[in-house]
């Protein structure tokens, strides 16, 4: 059958919509912060295009909530179905609904067929689109999609949603600034060198063997550089150049370095060099396969007329792309405290992005220009927001940390902007999760949620 209609035993399926029947195992499906957002979205829109990474489980995601399918991608039909895009797009496009059509992008022609069937049907929840690329012509589409099509951006999981994190404290809960928290935190450091390396791939989180789990990051990273950096936007490039350039990247982690930097860390630790211009193309197309996503700069009311560094932060979208990049694993991160600590950040800021969206929020960095900086600001859509500080642990960079935030919070002009709702340090170890007597809250990330 070219087409596919759901049912209950179907449910039962893996994050990952795989090819090979070493994948089809019958495991239950896991409860993922997406679910809830696309099922809102879709009572409030036509369609809803999920985005994200490969592997992080949009497709499984979508199955769940779609009545039935397609599949642009599948070896077997896929050049019938891009026939049948140019020639009969009803063929695409009826189907039981919500319908599915995964991996939108190989034909970008169905965005505009997709939006011309929700205004012609006026009905909402018709469509879910989902795609791992941004589509090298995005702009010849003949409309955006607004008012029509709803974007929900996916990424890999938190350690809550694979199940590390015991989840007795919630974003949600921190933002209502409770007097007092108290849990205790079960994740050692060598438990989350182990996480940072796995990273948050749903098909790893299942896997009891953990040689096997770390795989999985490596075999991602492989997949960046042999093709996924060529195919998004049909240009050549060269798979060292693109090994070299990840790795110089995953040093700049938590930075607002310059390409300019890169390229000049290229020259010097990589061998040889790539100018800006090769750089910035091979970063954009990160950018569209959703490898990379840089973390823009929080322009608060200040009382002092200190400058503000608008430059983005440079992260990868899970750290298990910057281990695989740096060819380290769990027990060479806890040899080096100093890049831990850096990756253990692009952790938390994983995490924290998929909580602030749940909500309705999003994370940006601060710093001016006299040093003073946060690593992570979540600001919601009615204007609350929190500070937050991230660190490995240890009473003296926790006290380091919570003066840091309490004088950037002093320095916000609360007449044109509220206070902080919350002010935290987020710690890697610790016993406890608390609230510290000047009012800074202390959390271990196993203990986070949204």
């Amino acid at each position: 059958m070219i087409f596919g209609q759901i049912t209950e035993f179907e449910k039962i399926d893996l994050y990952l919509h795989c090819q090979s029947s070493i994948y089809k195992m019958n495991i239950t499906y896991k409860q993922r912060i997406a679910d809830a957002l696309l099922s809102r979205k879709l009572r409030g829109k036509g369609a809803v295009l999920i985005e994200g990474s490969k592997w992080c489980g949009k497709t499984s995601t979508a199955r769940q909530q779609a009545a039935s399918y397609i599949y642009m991608s599948d070896p077997k039909n896929g050049q019938q179905y891009r026939f049948f895009v140019d020639t009969q797009p009803e063929m695409i496009l009826d189907g039981a609904v919500p319908r599915l059509i995964d991996e939108w992008q190989l034909t970008p022609k169905i965005w505009d067929y997709v939006r011309n069937e929700v205004d012609r049907r006026s009905e909402l929840g018709q469509f879910i689109l989902t795609g791992s690329a941004v589509p090298p012509n995005i702009n010849d589409l003949a409309h955006t999609g607004t008012g029509r099509i709803a974007r929900l951006l996916m990424r890999p999981m938190t350690l809550w949603e694979s199940g590390d994190s015991n989840g007795a404290i919630s974003l949600k809960e921190l933002f209502a600034t409770p007097q007092t928290i108290a849990a205790r935190n079960e994740l050692t450091l060598k438990r989350i060198a182990f996480l940072l390396c796995r990273g948050g791939w749903p098909f790893a989180s299942l896997m009891t063997d953990e040689d096997i789990a770390l795989d999985q990051a490596t075999d991602y990273f492989d997949a960046i550089i042999n093709s996924d950096i060529q195919r998004v936007d049909n240009i050549e490039r060269n798979p060292y150049r693109a090994r070299r350039l990840l790795r110089s990247y995953a040093r700049f982690q938590g930075t607002s370095t310059t390409v300019a930097n890169i390229c000049r860390d290229l020259k010097t630790n990589e061998g040889g060099g790539m100018d800006e211009t090769t750089v910035s193309s091979y970063l954009n197309a990160l950018r569209k396969i959703f490898v990379v996503e840089d973390m823009p700069a929080w322009n608060p009311n200040l009382r002092s007329g200190t400058a503000i560094r608008m430059a983005d932060t440079r992260y990868f979208v899970d750290p298990s792309i910057a281990t695989a990049a740096l060819g380290a694993g769990p027990e060479d991160l806890l040899k080096d405290l100093n890049t831990f600590g850096l990756l253990f950040e692009t952790l938390c800021v994983r995490d924290l992005r998929v909580f602030a969206q749940a909500n309705d929020g999003e994370v940006f960095h601060f710093r001016d220009k006299n040093g003073l900086e946060c690593d992570a600001v979540i600001h919601l859509r009615n204007g609350a927001f929190g500070l937050v500080e991230i660190k490995l642990g240890g009473e003296q960079w926790i006290d380091d940390a919570a003066r840091s935030l309490q004088t950037l919070s002093s320095k916000i002009d609360t007449e044109r902007m509220p206070a902080p709702s919350f002010m935290a340090v987020v710690t890697a170890v610790g016993d406890f999760a608390y609230r510290r007597t000047d009012g800074v809250y202390v959390v271990p990330i196993g203990c986070l949620k949204d």
